[in-house]
């Protein structure tokens, strides 16, 4: 029997950023920006702000709306309910199997989310099935923006949720490759930093890690964590690593950019740190 859930298996700090980043309301917030979700933007708009009660009612009242736009907004509204039954899924999943034998706009958009059914709303998850589901999003609409979103998922299932790994920088660099696919700055960002907390995680070579974070850094907006929390972070690594400069860098800006911040003390005092073994080692011959 198929035993249906609505996570898998990951670690408490990556839950909430899953939840928060890559739910069905970030989905959602995509469809309500495209043209042919016009009839439906109050649909996709209220499940993005988890106004579900007020999605559904609108749902009801939308008008002119072609039978395909309005089977994937019906699917899109179940799966914003979870937990998700077993009774649920055998209504949800051929709904969008149908729907992705297409070849349109929602046809991508089904199998992305037929692919996400098999990663996160089964107890015992399918992460071969959700895999190949999402290469097939690539090899149909490559370089779409569910392509990109679903190898970013992609990257999140083999960093964390399969068991844990033998060799661990070989699973690092496999995530690693999957950035070539991805051009959304956004995107690579939220996936950059997930390698550099999963680098942190199996305790890898600081330099192995530090990029990614840095590179997270640089493009804002990200959830899961503050800005702030990120530059205190690399601040923190870098002078671990022995990159005074960069750990300088990284405080100074920090107490610049958040002047009023309650942890303002604690990084001073690390800059202070940092800034006393830049002096021993500009006096090394």
């Amino acid at each position: 029997m198929r035993k249906t859930s609505h996570h898998s298996r990951v670690p408490r700090y990556l839950i909430n950023f899953l939840l928060i980043a890559f739910s069905l309301h970030t989905v959602a917030g995509v469809m309500a920006g495209e043209k042919d979700s016009v009839d439906l933007t109050d649909v996709w708009v209220n499940t993005a702000d988890s106004l579900l009660i007020e999605a559904t009612v609108a749902f009801k009242k939308a008008k002119g709306v072609d039978e395909r736009s309005r089977a994937l907004a019906g699917a899109v509204l179940a799966l914003a309910r979870p937990p998700i039954s077993e009774s649920d899924w055998d209504e949800i999943e051929p709904v969008l199997a149908k729907l992705a034998e297409g070849d349109d706009a929602i046809a991508a958009r089904a199998l992305y989310l037929q692919a996400r059914m098999y990663q996160v709303h089964l107890s015992i998850p399918d992460y071969g099935k959700a895999e190949e589901l999402f290469r097939e999003v690539a090899r149909r609409w490559p370089a779409s923006h569910w392509a990109q979103l679903g190898f970013t998922k992609l990257g999140l299932v083999k960093l964390f949720a399969l068991p844990e790994p033998t060799d661990a920088g070989g699973r690092l660099q496999e995530v690693v490759a999957l950035l070539g696919d991805i051009q959304e700055p956004t995107l690579r960002r939220d996936l950059q930093l997930q390698i550099g907390w999963a680098g942190m995680f199996y305790e890898r070579p600081l330099d192995e890690v530090l990029p990614h974070l840095i590179a997270a850094d640089a493009v804002p907006g990200m959830m899961g964590i503050t800005p702030e929390d990120l530059k205190i972070q690399i601040g923190e690594l870098s002078f671990r690593a022995g990159h005074l400069e960069q750990a300088k860098r990284y405080f100074e800006e920090f107490l610049t950019v958040y002047p009023s911040n309650t942890r303002k003390f604690n990084v001073q005092q690390q800059l202070l740190k940092v800034l006393a073994a830049l002096g021993e080692a500009e006096a090394v011959p």
